[in-house]
């Protein structure tokens, strides 16, 4: 079933009331493509969270197939990733299929298996305004839910007001990486279930984009999965005000993208901004989104 339809009217405007705007050509995103990997040794994400069927949400194995892993041959390894693991991946995530996206996203995201290192894409547009205590890591799911008929749609919220960072905002279900969490996919999938209760099963990563770095102090790394289209929001009411839909074309048409500079602290800052019927999708959010862009129009 579709997402909730998204509250209209509920996005509270967050340019300052005096900014002033100017159009400006746009930034540069990284668009090399990541490296194939060598063939790995494990099929570890750092997911590492055991489902109600014994199986972790990252690799699909069973408790007892990662505590005996080391002690396999290769060969054997191999064997179990291309039969056993890549059987229960299809078996799984049978949505997959239905993601038009799916070679071209494989091909230009970074792997799985290596998050992206370095600093952000936009740091140097971000001189004297990042906080002087160390960034925190914090990752964002880019959903893409394949719709019969409307084709691939891509996974928002909107921030309740109450919320100390961003609120009010158009964003990605994400947050910050707890100490318990195995790494930045872990992350994002655990704040994908505790804010829109999205739950492992219904949810396919295929890679990530580049880093983001936020002046709330944040260095947010982005997971683009494919989601299940039965899936049936349920926002945590204290962080999620709603849950919307857009359409992934929509959002790769330069023709709805435009910079825009505003006066933040005293200085003029750029930003990235779509503009949406009832909302406004700006910032990290459109940022990610036209990293995404980028990558799709570089990829092979």
């Amino acid at each position: 079933m579709p997402a909730q339809s998204f509250l209209r009217g509920a996005f509270r405007a967050t340019l300052p009331v005096h900014a002033t705007v100017r159009v400006h050509s746009l930034p540069s995103p990284p668009t090399d493509v990541p490296p194939a990997d060598a063939a790995p040794s494990s099929p570890c994400v750092r997911a590492c969270r055991l489902g109600t069927d014994g199986l972790c949400g990252g690799c699909l194995r069973s408790g007892a197939e990662i505590a005996q892993w080391t002690r396999l041959d290769a060969a054997t390894r191999r064997r179990m990733m291309e039969t056993v693991l890549a059987g229960r991946e299809r078996e799984r995530y049978r949505f997959l299929d239905q993601l038009q996206e799916r070679q071209a996203l494989r091909g230009v995201l970074h792997p799985l298996p290596r998050p992206p290192a370095g600093e952000g894409w936009n740091r140097s547009e971000l001189d004297d305004l990042l906080p002087p205590a160390p960034l925190a890591e914090a990752a964002v799911l880019v959903g893409l839910v394949p719709r019969a008929g409307s084709g691939t749609q891509v996974l928002l919220t909107l921030r309740t007001d109450t919320l100390r960072h961003h609120g009010g905002q158009v964003s990605f279900p994400g947050g910050r990486v707890e100490p318990q969490d195995a790494g930045v996919l872990a992350a994002a999938l655990r704040e994908s279930r505790e804010e829109i209760a999205l739950c492992d099963r219904q949810v396919a990563p295929l890679g990530y984009l580049d880093p983001f770095l936020t002046i709330s102090g944040f260095r947010v790394t982005p997971v683009v999965a494919a989601v299940d289209p039965d899936y049936v929001p349920r926002p945590e009411p204290g962080e999620v005000a709603a849950v919307f839909e857009v359409p992934l074309d929509y959002l790769m048409s330069a023709a709805h993208l435009r910079q825009v500079e505003i006066d933040y602290g005293g200085r003029p800052r750029s930003v990235l901004e779509y503009d949406w019927p009832g909302q406004r999708i700006w910032g990290a959010t459109a940022a990610i989104l036209y990293n995404l862009r980028r990558r799709l129009e570089a990829g092979p």
